[in-house]
């Protein structure tokens, strides 16, 4: 990777993985994108162009005027928000995709988008979730995470395109803030555990879903991204993963630094029913195998740094 365009670029992985890259690979060869700028420091501090992937004229324009060799695909609308807009994700999530591998193909670039746990469904193995494993979404957007990494497949083989990708668990973070996600919870539990010691989760008690620090999650984009092609199987959808908890563990762990925090419940039947559709834990071994994925953060150390990170935040 020399020369990065991004999309989706002020999002909630976008504003975090533009800054950790234009450090490593230099501020002009990072081109951030979104819909709108706004005054963010993605924004600000690099090259920036607005850019509407539903337009594939538009982004192939932009790639080409900074002659990037990598795309990075991350615009998307998430799972809770996708199942209020079927339609309006399916067009922008699956027509996105499209012109973003369709930019990548015409510039002969490297590609990388983001698959999620929301693209298995309530029939695949709930515990130690294999690589390789039957998909059956039941929501938009697991639908439309199984047919970009599909797509993606088919590029590669199609078109010889280098496709890359990750099927990433909930992402915890204390830049940006949830995005429309059902694992959003595990974001605001902090939030309002350090600004008002307490929180009300709309996911059950006992629910248990995989779940990332988003500084571990920008490595393994990374990683994947320097790796040795000649040794990725898969190339696409690798399961990887940090931690597994429900949210009276997350609040047991908070506990600990902020003493008397409370967790209540007002569960939410369209997001429990998303979370109850997906698997407990994965099984992140192939990604090991073969470009070195490896977690840093656990439960404890990522709640420590949250809250400090928070605190000095807010």
């Amino acid at each position: 990777m020399k020369r990065i365009l991004i999309t989706g670029a002020l999002g909630q992985i976008g504003s975090e993985l533009t800054m950790k890259l234009r450090d490593i690979y230099g501020t002009d060869n990072v081109i951030a994108t979104d819909l709108k700028k706004n005054n963010s420091e993605a924004a600000e501090n690099g090259p920036f162009e607005v850019v509407d992937v539903t337009d594939l004229n538009n982004m192939i324009e932009v790639a080409k005027k900074y002659k990037v060799d990598t795309v990075m695909h991350l615009a998307a609308l998430l799972s809770a928000t996708a199942e209020a807009k079927p339609v309006f994700a399916w067009n922008l999530n699956m027509g996105g995709m499209m012109n973003a591998l369709e930019t990548a193909r015409e510039l002969n670039a490297q590609f990388f988008t983001p698959s999620s746990i929301g693209a298995f469904g309530p029939t695949t193995p709930k515990d130690n979730t294999p690589q390789d494993t039957i998909m059956r979404p039941t929501t938009m957007y697991g639908v439309n995470k199984v047919a970009g990494e599909l797509l993606s497949d088919y590029y590669h083989e199609k078109f010889g395109v280098d496709t890359r990708g990750v099927r990433f668990p909930g992402l915890i973070s204390y830049v940006a803030k949830p995005g429309g996600g059902t694992t959003d919870y595990a974001v605001e539990i902090y939030y309002e555990a350090v600004k008002n010691g307490k929180y009300t989760s709309y996911i059950d008690k006992g629910t248990y879903m995989d779940m990332m620090y988003m500084p571990d999650a920008l490595n393994a984009i990374i990683d994947l991204m320097e790796a040795d092609s000649a040794k990725l199987t898969h190339r696409n959808a690798f399961n990887v993963t940090a931690m597994s908890f429900a949210p009276e563990e997350i609040a047991a762990e908070i506990a600990k630094q902020i003493p008397g925090f409370v967790l209540s419940y007002d569960v939410d039947p369209v997001r429990q029913k998303i979370a109850d559709s997906w698997p407990n834990f994965i099984d992140a071994t192939a990604a090991k195998q073969e470009w070195g994925f490896k977690a840093e953060y656990d439960l404890a150390k990522m709640t420590k740094d949250m809250i400090e990170k928070l605190r000095q935040k807010l």
